[in-house]
């Protein structure tokens, strides 16, 4: 089969590998789609190494077709439209024991430390398979979308931190397809308004087509502005920080009410670091959250919103390349053309 390996920084080798072979407690799936993720971009970049293996197919976004299934596994027929949920959690350590398996001490990737989905099959573990990580989708909807449950079951976790309530207005900082899901599911979770800031008019531009009240183009306008005129003054009720750059942690503090709700979603650049007017915190009495990765259940209420027609499943998907153009397809994420890329074997 053909592959899209990952020999290094700046290296992605396109070409044939061996077709995995799984074992009886093991489900092979037929990619039919795998999207692109951020991720892909720094691990191609050599940005992101920590939990990275080398000589590994890419890809963690995956959506297909049951192949095959080993003789001792139950609930998957060939042909099944199914996704992966990639994180394969312990389930016995410190965190995993109290509901965090996004953070699991021992966590497994598929795509960073397993073989993944940029290629014609991918082989589901024994471990995955049991603990539920492939699951069957109740609508055989085009991979591309379903791939999507992904990215979206990242954004659900990082919705339970910063907690939309009804009435709420909230500020998302960015409007990458990131960003974009978390406009989706502000609206879903009954914002009273949601603004939207990003440098680029096309993303602005279709942030307000996915409806978002407000756009805020972050070079020409004051943001602190904007935020105070549709707030009464007083501010956001949560914000979401989707784009990587460290000063928005501060931007975010400024202009979220008292009491309000700030969430770090994106990894920050460089080594990650932020100076925070941390008395802003204090005496405004703020909450600041992080959000890593998803839980499975995270993972099925995303299937279920993409199943649904809850979010713009369909719209999200900008781009499609062949297996052969992979490292292609992750320069166009890379160069922010469109929203999201998939590649399709």
């Amino acid at each position: 089969m053909i592959g899209a390996v990952f020999r290094g920084p700046g290296h992605l080798e396109v070409g044939e590998v061996e077709t995995p072979e799984i074992g009886p407690d093991e489900v092979l799936v037929k990619v039919g789609a795998n999207t692109v993720c951020g991720t892909d971009v720094r691990i191609l970049r050599g940005e992101k190494t920590r939990g990275i293996g080398w000589d590994v197919v890419l890809g963690h976004e995956v959506a297909g077709h049951v192949a095959e299934v080993g003789r001792n596994v139950r609930g998957y027929e060939v042909g099944a439209p199914v996704v992966l949920a990639p994180a394969l959690a312990c389930h016995h350590c410190f965190y995993c024991k109290r509901g965090m398996e996004n953070v699991c001490l021992n966590k497994r990737i598929v795509g960073n430390l397993l073989d993944g989905g940029l290629a014609e099959y991918v082989r589901i573990p024994a471990d995955a398979v049991a603990a539920g990580n492939l699951s069957v989708a109740r609508k055989d909807l085009p991979p591309e979308q379903l791939a999507l449950a992904e990215p979206l079951a990242c954004c659900i976790n990082g919705l339970t931190h910063y907690r939309v309530e009804p009435d709420d207005v909230v500020l998302v900082m960015g409007a990458g397809p990131i960003g974009l899901f978390h406009l989706q599911l502000a609206l879903l979770a009954g914002a009273r308004a949601v603004i939207v800031s990003n440098r680029s008019e096309a993303r602005r531009a279709f942030a307000s087509e996915l409806g978002a009240h407000v756009t805020v183009d972050p070079t020409s306008e004051d943001l602190a502005e904007v935020v105070a005129e549709h707030t009464e003054g007083l501010g956001v009720d949560a914000a979401v920080i989707c784009a990587g750059r460290p000063q928005l942690v501060n931007d975010a503090l400024r202009v979220t009410r008292k009491g309000g709700r700030i969430n770090v979603f994106a990894g920050l650049a460089g080594e990650g670091w932020a100076e925070i007017e941390a008395n802003l915190v204090h005496y405004n009495e703020l909450v600041l959250t992080g959000a890593s990765d998803s839980r499975r259940r995270d993972y099925d209420t995303a299937l279920r919103l993409i199943e649904s027609g809850s979010v713009a499943a369909e719209r999200m998907i900008t781009h499609r390349f062949p297996l052969a153009d992979a490292e292609k397809a992750i320069e166009t994420s890379a160069g922010g053309e469109g929203v999201k890329v998939a590649v399709m074997p």
